[in-house]
């Protein structure tokens, strides 16, 4: 298993984080997914290593940014 963090700009409210969750939840080996609005990191865990443009595609698609921290 991996674990990786992003950080994610944008995020607000309860909404965001649901939003980010399904969209990179829903990537190909994923298995969780974990969203700390105050820091506004987001941890994913999953079965291999991730591509991060995939990442970063789903957290533009929820309609937030990754950032390079």
């Amino acid at each position: 298993m991996t674990t990786t963090e992003y950080a994610v700009k944008g995020m607000t409210c309860g909404h965001c984080v649901s939003a980010v969750t399904a969209e990179v939840g829903a990537i190909d080996g994923v298995t969780d997914v974990t969203v700390d609005l105050a820091s506004g990191v987001v941890t994913v865990a999953s079965t291999a290593p991730l591509d991060d443009k995939a990442v970063r595609d789903a957290v533009d698609e929820a309609g937030y940014e990754v950032v390079d921290s």
